[in-house]
């Protein structure tokens, strides 16, 4: 586990993407007849979206969370922060909430243990 668990990313189960990826189909931008001097923006259709759970979680709980989900301990190799990673990242879906009235809200616990009946029940 790189910089020694001392990292929080913002996980996010696949039904929340789902859910907001749905929400967001019949919402598509149309394209801009003139092109734009920001070059952030295109003359194209496009709008992008976090669709992230917008609450960053320590490594080390998502790995005690995996870990009672599982019923199992994890074998844990820690190791130093590789170069050019980050050590938190936030998925800021305010524009997501706007556009569609939608915000990821399956906690990590829920969203685990999801995923570890499916991961059992589908390779047994």
């Amino acid at each position: 586990v790189f910089n020694h668990g001392q990292m929080r990313r913002d996980f996010t189960y696949i039904d929340d993407i789902i859910e907001g990826v749905t929400r967001l189909i019949p919402h598509a931008p149309e394209a801009q007849n003139i092109w734009p001097e920001d070059p952030a923006s295109s003359a194209a259709p496009f709008c992008i979206h976090n669709i992230g759970n917008h609450t960053p979680i320590a490594l080390t709980d998502f790995i005690h969370t995996l870990e009672e989900c599982l019923g199992k301990s994890a074998q844990i190799e820690w190791l130093p922060m590789q170069d050019g990673d980050v050590v938190a990242t936030y998925a800021d879906v305010s524009p997501l909430q706007q556009s569609v009235d939608f915000a990821p809200d399956t906690s990590l616990h829920k969203g685990l243990q999801h995923f570890v009946t499916w991961y059992r029940q589908y390779y047994g």
